[in-house]
C-alpha cells in the first residue's frame, strides 16, 4: 500500500469492479478519458484478469477513511528506457477539485522515482481537460508536444497534450523549501 496525505494507493480487488464499470459508464467521469463506454462488468472482469498478466500496474485510490474514489496506473512501463506511461481517473465526482486527484499522482511519483527508480513519467490528456493539466503542472509535469486530432470520441477529433515529468525535476522540486 502507498500511503499519500489524503489517499492511499492500494492493490485493486475484485471488489472495486462495480465501481470502475459504474464510473466508465457515466459519461461526465470518461468524457476526457481515452475509454470508450459502454463497459460491462464481463469486459471488466475481462480487464481484470489480464491484469494480472500485463506489465501494467494498476492501483485503487481510497481516502484515508477507506471510501474507493478513482484508480490510478502505470502502464508501457520501460525498464531499458526507465519510463512509463501513467493515467488516473477520480470516478467519484463528489472528489473531484479537492486535491484527492493531485495527491494520488504524488503519491504515485513518489513510487516511481524513489521505490522504482524510473527517470521520466509521462501522460497524454486531452488538451480540454483544464483541471487535470493544471493538476500536472502543479506537480512540475512540463507540456511536450500536442497530438494533433489525436482521439476521436463522440463524433469529434480531440487534440491530446503530452506531458512528462524526468527524475531530476522531481528531485529539485522536492528539495525547495
Amino acid at each position: 500500500m502507498l500511503e499519500g496525505r489524503k489517499v492511499r494507493l492500494r492493490a485493486v480487488e475484485r471488489v472495486d469492479l462495480p465501481s470502475f464499470v459504474k464510473w466508465i459508464n457515466d459519461p461526465e467521469v470518461t468524457q476526457f478519458l481515452e475509454l470508450n463506454p459502454p463497459m460491462s462488468m464481463e469486459d471488466e472482469e475481462k480487464w481484470f484478469v489480464n491484469l494480472q498478466k500485463d506489465h501494467d500496474k494498476v492501483f485503487s485510490i481510497d481516502t484515508k477513511d477507506g471510501k474507493l474514489i478513482g484508480n490510478v496506473g502505470l502502464m508501457r512501463l520501460n525498464w531499458k528506457d526507465r519510463c512509463v506511461l501513467i493515467g488516473i481517473m477520480i470516478g467519484k465526482k463528489e472528489y473531484w477539485d479537492q486535491g484527492y486527484g493531485t495527491d494520488a499522482i504524488e503519491t504515485l511519483l513518489r513510487h516511481i522515482f524513489d521505490e522504482l527508480g524510473l527517470n521520466r513519467v509521462y501522460l497524454i490528456a486531452d488538451e480540454r481537460n483544464a483541471r487535470a493539466i493544471h493538476c500536472y503542472e502543479k506537480l512540475g509535469f512540463k507540456r511536450e508536444g500536442l497530438l494533433r486530432q489525436n482521439r476521436y470520441k463522440n463524433g469529434v477529433y480531440t487534440n491530446d497534450v503530452e506531458m512528462s515529468l524526468l527524475r531530476g525535476e522531481w528531485e529539485e522540486r522536492r528539495s525547495r523549501p
